[in-house]
């Protein structure tokens, strides 16, 4: 009678960045623990190598902040390895909220007048303007369905892949995360269908037409159309 093999519940595999673990998301977590502590000294650095960097990945587990410490500490104790990462195909769902609540568009209708601030998570479409001495603010992309003549903050919480744009452009101020750029020179008029965004490369806010920008963010030709059909 052959005895059955037992069941890998941990994999390891290296690639050039360090290591990846695929973690059996079936099993109990306690029996991940235990393959996981006799695993993890098996492929232990010889001291004085440098440090190995560890991706761990779970599948469709979701695991508890007081879970992922236990395994970072296995993983780490005695300084050979450092947990880069854990990868999971499912979150909690009061993180599935907050990032909903970061992914919508919030859409307003109203014009934001001098003193006012419109200040929102995730991304913002206006429908109407934004005076001087008005603001508009958000962790997201700000769209302005209008004139945007204030102060226009995208990315406020650093995200640099934010943008800006708006149906005519000529504000006093535009932000994208730590980024500041003053009024652009324009001519009297102002400019139609322009938008901002972070060129890393040149390390500042570049100003271009809405249609330069819509060849690195295809999410943004919906709302060039909504912008250009008024």
């Amino acid at each position: 009678m052959k005895l059955e093999q037992k069941k890998q519940l941990i994999t390891i595999k290296g690639t050039e960045e360090g290591l990846t673990l695929f973690m059996d998301d079936l099993c109990s977590f306690d029996e991940l623990i235990n393959e996981l502590q006799e695993k993890i000294t098996t492929v232990t650095p010889k001291q004085g190598e440098p440090v190995i960097p560890v991706k761990v990945q779970l599948g469709n587990r979701y695991l508890s902040r007081k879970h992922t410490d236990e395994i970072r500490h296995i993983i780490e104790k005695g300084h050979y390895f450092t947990v880069d990462m854990f990868d999971s195909a499912v979150i909690h769902k009061e993180e599935m909220e907050k990032w909903k609540e970061n992914q919508e568009v919030k859409v307003f209708r109203r014009v934001v007048r001098s003193g006012q601030v419109l200040q929102v998570k995730g991304d913002v479409l206006l429908i109407g303007d934004v005076n001087p001495g008005g603001k508009i603010i958000s962790t997201g992309d700000v769209y302005v369905l209008g004139r945007l003549k204030g102060i226009a903050h995208a990315g406020l919480n650093g995200n640099k892949k934010a943008i800006i744009a708006a149906s005519y452009m000529k504000p006093t101020q535009l932000r994208i995360a730590n980024y500041i750029s003053r009024a652009p020179d324009y001519e009297s008029d102002g400019v139609y269908m322009e938008c901002g965004f972070v060129d890393l490369e040149q390390d500042k806010i570049m100003i271009e037409r809405l249609q330069q920008l819509t060849r690195q963010r295809r999410n943004v030709l919906e709302l060039e159309r909504r912008m250009q059909n008024g």
